[in-house]
């Protein structure tokens, strides 16, 4: 049985497939010839995060595909304490077909899925967000064509998202970027692993963010403080100034760049009006992909579980 629990568990060559699959519902989807092929099958989501886009975009996608969604906060489901969370995993695993979670600790969804009989996906942890990740190589795809030998750049916090980002580079040919202020870098750790699962991975960092740009197909950011770095933000928002996303910074790119942000955006921060609505933005598409992508991960994990 297969999870989706990070983008580590992944091949480059199923990576691949996952973006494939996704084009091709997507196409199906939009000239109306998509085939409900999950008819009866039961999404199960439970979060301890809130969310707009990976709730509605899971749900969705089920739906698209004949099946149906359900959904719990963690406090619903006792995911912490109420009983355990092995007990948990196997009655929720006896109810739906998959399950997507989406929790601070990564710790927990691996538990969780390691006690589950249904595939569980990870909806976002504070160490891993791999459908936002495959997300925006199907978006970066769809704009930018061919990916090998492109070059994405990642500028802000080394977290979850730059990291799965990293990953699916890896996988696709691309080459990674990361440009963050010292102490908020990815740990070196995470790329000696990257290096261990694919010795022909793209990376390097970048302090200064207009030398990252200088040769970026993409220019990529998110949110200064995440969920959980509320009490942080004061002091990010001042360390992270200098890595806006501003006229200034698109000015050090080549003209044919893309703006991407996996959402939400915190507008005068991170980015400016101008670029998130400017002609280069290409975020709305992103966030439309989130759903194309879920349908393929169900599509996918359901298959190879038949």
């Amino acid at each position: 049985m297969k999870h989706l629990l990070s983008l580590f568990e992944l091949t480059p060559s199923e990576t691949e497939t996952l973006l494939d699959l996704s084009a091709e519902l997507k196409t199906e989807w939009k000239q109306r010839t998509l085939k409900q092929t999950l008819p009866g099958r039961v999404l199960l989501q439970i979060y301890e995060k809130p969310s707009l886009r990976t709730r509605v975009s899971f749900e969705s996608a089920m739906i698209h595909l004949g099946g149906a969604g359900m959904f719990m906060t963690e406090k619903e489901a006792g995911l912490r304490g109420r009983e355990s969370l092995q007990d948990v995993a196997q009655v929720t695993s006896r109810f739906a077909d998959v399950i997507v979670l989406r929790t601070f600790s990564q710790q927990l969804i691996e538990e969780f899925a390691a006690a589950s009989s249904v595939p569980v996906i990870n909806g976002l942890s504070d160490d891993f967000h791999p459908c936002q990740a495959l997300t925006d190589l199907l978006t970066m795809r769809e704009h930018c064509g061919d990916l090998k030998g492109k070059t994405l750049v990642y500028l802000g916090d080394g977290n979850n998202v730059a990291k799965s980002l990293a990953i699916c580079c890896a996988d696709v040919g691309v080459n990674f970027v990361l440009s963050s202020p010292k102490g908020y870098q990815i740990e070196p750790e995470f790329w000696d692993r990257l290096k261990q699962r694919n010795s022909k991975a793209s990376f390097k960092t970048e302090a200064d963010p207009k030398k990252a740009v200088a040769k970026a197909d993409v220019v990529y950011t998110d949110v200064w403080a995440s969920m959980g770095q509320e009490e942080e933000a004061a002091a990010r928002r001042k360390i992270f100034a200098p890595y806006q996303i501003n006229a200034e910074l698109i000015a050090a790119c080549p003209k044919s760049v893309k703006f991407m942000h996996c959402l939400p955006a915190k507008r005068g921060e991170e980015v400016t009006d101008e670029i998130m609505d400017g002609e280069r933005s290409i975020v709305f598409d992103q966030a439309e992909n989130r759903m194309h992508i879920a349908r393929g991960v169900f599509a996918w994990l359901l298959d190879s579980n038949n």
